[in-house]
This record gives C-alpha cells, structure tokens and sequence, in this order.
C-alpha cells in the first residue's frame, strides 16, 4: 500500500517538472515515430512501459495487431452496450440483462457469444505483408471498401480507427464502472434515446 501511495506521489510530483524541449523519442523506440497513432510529433512513438524499445518490428506489429482487435471488440461492445440498455433484445433474449449484468444472465446466452468470437478468431486472418490488423485475407468482405481511394485515405481510415478503439476501450471501462457504482453507466443520462424505436416501447 505504501508502495502505491509512493508512486503515486512520484507521479504527481513529475506532473509539474519543466517540459522537455526536444523530441521524447530516443534511437531506440524512433523506428516507430513514423508509424500510425503516435501520440503526437514531439512524443513519437509513446512506450512509456518499454514494449518495443529494442525496435523489433515484429513484436510492435504483433502489438498493434492486439491493440486494434481489442478496439475493435470495444467499439462493437460501447454499441450493444447502449443498445440493450435502451431495452432493445434479439428475439429468444429479452430476459438477457443489459449492460455488465448480461455476463451473468446465464450460460445458455454466453456460450453462443464465446462460440461466435472463437470462430470469427479462427476464420479471420492477417494478410501476409500487409500493415497490422488487415484481414483481407480472408473471403469474408472487410476494409474500408470505397472509402480508401488512395494511400492518404487509407492511413487517415486506419488512424481514426485505432483513435477511436483507443477510446472506446476507456469508454466501455467507464460504463462498466459506473454501471457498478451507482447503476447509471453513462453518468449524466438513463439511456440513448436514439435507440428507443428499436426496444419497442
């Protein structure tokens, strides 16, 4: 506990520390200041635990690999998370509970969901060659279809991608949360009304 209390204050100490003025990327994780989502251009590629300082290729795309599967995952769960809240149900689940509590509505409706990510793990797979996270390699239909005209479109696509599973992973950490603290997982209202058609109420 002590240990805690001491980084934090460590912590908030180096809040106040004068800013650097030079670039906060050193030789060894600079290979990737280039790459995709860095945190800004005088961070470069922000690795404050040390994954990739050695500037191994492989192990920063197995990452980014990770990072953008778990986003995706949020994104998908920040959505159905809203919507069963609002009361909407595929039919044969209108008992299921909304929000976190739907894990614990019972195995009959968790094993169908384990089943689906399993086979979607299995059935997906990642281009040879290609940049972290593309699954065209596979016969199912994904990408950015018409959107990516060119290189510029496709980088701009992939950054908003990882942005935005960047924050729904914050997002959907922050419903489950406050869904537990006090039953009011999106804090300032009950539910997203744009959703109300489809709970049929």
């Amino acid at each position: 506990m002590k240990t805690a209390i001491l980084a934090t204050l460590v912590a908030g100490a180096a809040a106040f520390a004068p800013a650097q003025t030079g670039k906060a990327s050193t030789a060894l994780n600079a290979a990737f200041d280039n790459e995709i989502g860095a945190a800004s251009a005088e961070l470069g590629c922000w690795d404050p635990l040390g994954f990739v300082t050695n500037g191994d290729q492989k192990r920063f795309d197995r990452l980014r690999g990770i990072e953008l599967k778990h986003g995706r995952i949020a994104m998908l769960a920040t959505w159905g998370y809203a919507t069963t809240w609002s009361g909407a149900r595929f039919p044969g689940c209108e008992d299921v509970a909304a929000g976190h509590q739907a894990v614990f509505s019972g195995p009959e409706y968790l094993v169908p969901v384990l089943l689906t990510a399993g086979l979607l793990e299995l059935l997906w797979k990642q281009k040879e060659g290609s940049f972290p996270g593309d699954f065209s390699a596979t016969g199912f239909p994904v990408g950015f279809g018409p959107y990516a005209r060119n290189e510029a479109d496709m980088i701009d696509l992939r950054t908003r991608e990882l942005n935005n599973g960047r924050a729904a992973q914050m997002g959907i950490l922050g419903m489950m949360v406050h869904e537990q603290l006090d039953r009011k997982p999106f804090i300032f209202f009950d539910k997203f009304d744009i959703y109300a058609p489809l709970a049929g109420n």
